[in-house]
């Protein structure tokens, strides 16, 4: 039986290679995080240039959400096994070059197309930057290093309206993405030279790449159905169709793999899949939210890009401040009632946003709305993490964080879709103040009541976990495009104080990361051997003993592996 050994990180903030780590890792992931909140400031100056209809501006936002929901999850696969600083380099170097394509684009077309390569490299840049931290500092400076990584990520999410606005009024919307060229130059060389590799050795088996690519073409297939619904072709009932064969065939391959990118066992917790219901909800109405709302203060109310994009901080500026206190709130009252009160006062917001019209007064009209949004993003989104790390086994943490976060853009890439068809809005309806306000004022309720939604769907579902359940790291959040991404396993087993301990009837730590651990491995099974425990993984079929315990999950009729003879 093989051991397999790990070298311990050794990385300390306070070191010059720990602060060239984290520079790194907040370069690339700023990158995106700008990407994510800048392009909306730009929309109205992209279609002008461009002779660009509604529908463009959608797939300017769209293209990008589409192919970054599909394959995050295999972004970070894509690391453990062939090197987090590789595929971080290579996301980083992808995303720049789509990044000046768009920002050169002649047409449209090209844009949009670019913008769908954008979101490849942004697939492969943002898990790989967490995984980087996670894998490269000492376990007792882990959480700090998290926390000022996610930090000065919020930061970067804060600035982005602000940057994005001065830049269009400034050099032109061009700049938007053209300045990810200059931060990619100076985040690869340090990448490079001071980043150490690091892999994971127990990563095996093939890649799911059918499952990301159905994933993807589901998605597209329905954006697609939804944006082009307006025109009345005969395409998009096919392609209405077509999206959701594509989304069955995903369920299919994900539920017969050995090794799916999607585990929909993971859904079996009642927990984990009513917080994703929650998710869903909360993150389409946000979506939709800062997309028509970019658009209403520049199209209806008359503001400049570099007003438009100031506006939007206040939102921002309140998650940073609060998100941290909000997660410790919840830990002591539990997460049903902030995931209540907060989908209720984002859904204020909204209808606080009916006021913001033609000639709108700052002060007065937009500041209240969006101080209450903001509020009502500080309640929820701690919690929201809070709950969906607790809801699963400790082993699990990385994954669910990541189909949590892949919910929340691919919610947010339907309600850029699907909105301006439910409240109407022409192809033409940005070209027109009235056309587009009075859209805008129909759009805002629909909004608010998918909230409401979501906040009954918390009240009447969600429960307080364990106490000796799995905590957030990322405590500081800024983004309001999606939930944060947290460590995976690796950095719950290394944890200063370890992994924590699970109750019977919760979530159990995997025994491969108890110290002392034998591992062997062969084709399509894992057989893990520690202190006082024994586990056994294969195709469909899951055994594991302890002290006391024992845990067995049968295979699936078309498998063929048994746990082994003791």
């Amino acid at each position: 039986m093989a051991v397999i050994a790990q070298h311990a990180p050794a990385a300390r903030v306070s070191t010059p290679t720990g602060r060239w780590i984290l520079l790194t890792t907040v370069l690339g992931s700023s990158m995106a995080l700008l990407d994510s909140t800048v392009v909306n400031v730009a929309l109205p100056h992209i279609g002008q240039a461009l002779n660009a209809s509604l529908a463009t501006l959608q797939w300017t936002v769209n293209a990008y959400l589409v192919t970054l929901a599909g394959l995050i999850l295999l972004g970070g696969s894509l690391g453990d096994r062939y090197g987090r600083r590789k595929i971080f380099v290579l996301g980083v170097v992808w995303f720049a070059a789509a990044s000046l394509l768009c920002g050169l684009a002649p047409t449209a077309g090209i844009l949009v197309a670019a913008r769908a390569l954008q979101g490849v490299g942004g697939a492969l840049l943002t898990p790989g930057s967490l995984a980087l931290i996670q894998a490269s500092f000492h376990p007792d400076d882990r959480g700090r290093a998290v926390g000022l990584w996610s930090g000065f990520g919020g930061v970067g999410a804060a600035v982005g309206p602000f940057l994005g606005g001065w830049l269009v009024d400034g050099p032109g919307w061009r700049w938007v993405f053209l300045l990810n060229v200059p931060v990619a130059l100076l985040c690869v060389p340090i990448a490079i030279r001071h980043v150490p590799e690091s892999a994971d050795g127990r990563s095996h088996g093939r890649f799911d790449v059918l499952g990301a690519g159905l994933g993807a073409l589901s998605l597209a297939l329905v954006t697609y159905a939804l944006i082009e619904a307006p025109g009345g072709s005969v395409a998009v009932p096919l392609t209405a169709v077509a999206g959701v064969v594509a989304g069955v065939a995903f369920v299919h391959v994900e539920k017969h793999r050995s090794d799916p990118m999607v585990p929909l066992d993971v859904f079996a917790s009642r927990q984990f899949t009513a917080v994703n219901l929650v998710t869903l909800c909360v993150y389409a109405a946000f979506g939709g939210f800062f997309f028509l709302t970019a658009l209403q203060l520049q199209v209806v109310a008359g503001y400049s890009a570099l007003q438009a994009g100031t506006a939007l901080l206040p939102t921002t500026v309140l998650m940073l401040l609060f998100s941290a206190r909000s997660g410790a709130l919840a830990d002591r009252i539990g997460p049903r009632i902030p995931l209540t009160v907060g989908p209720l006062l984002c859904a204020a917001a909204m209808l606080l946003m009916l006021r913001v019209g033609k000639n709108a007064d700052y002060l007065t009209d937009v500041l209240p709305a969006l101080l209450v949004m903001g509020a009502g993003m500080v309640t929820l989104v701690a919690p929201l993490t809070a709950t969906v790390l607790a809801s699963v086994d400790t082993a699990r943490a990385g994954l669910a964080s990541g189909i949590n976060n892949a919910a929340a853009r691919a919610a947010g890439l339907i309600a850029v879709a699907a909105l301006p068809l439910l409240a109407g809005m022409g192809p033409e309806a940005y070209r027109s103040a009235d056309a587009f306000d009075a859209s805008f004022r129909r759009a805002m309720p629909i909004c608010a009541g998918v909230l409401v939604v979501g906040a009954v769907l918390a009240f009447t579902t969600v429960r307080r976990p364990p106490r000796d359940c799995r905590r957030p790291e990322c405590r500081t959040h800024g983004c309001v495009t999606a939930p944060p991404l947290e460590p995976g396993r690796r950095a719950a087993a290394d944890a200063p104080d370890g992994p924590r301990p699970a109750p019977a009837d919760g979530p159990r730590a995997d025994p491969a990361d108890a110290p002392g651990t034998e591992h062997s491995r062969g084709p399509g099974t894992e057989h893990f051997r520690g202190p006082g425990t024994e586990h056994f993984r294969g195709p469909g079929t899951e055994h594991s003993r302890g002290p006391g315990t024992e845990h067995f999950r049968p295979p699936r009729e078309d498998t063929v592996d048994r746990p082994p003879d003791r």
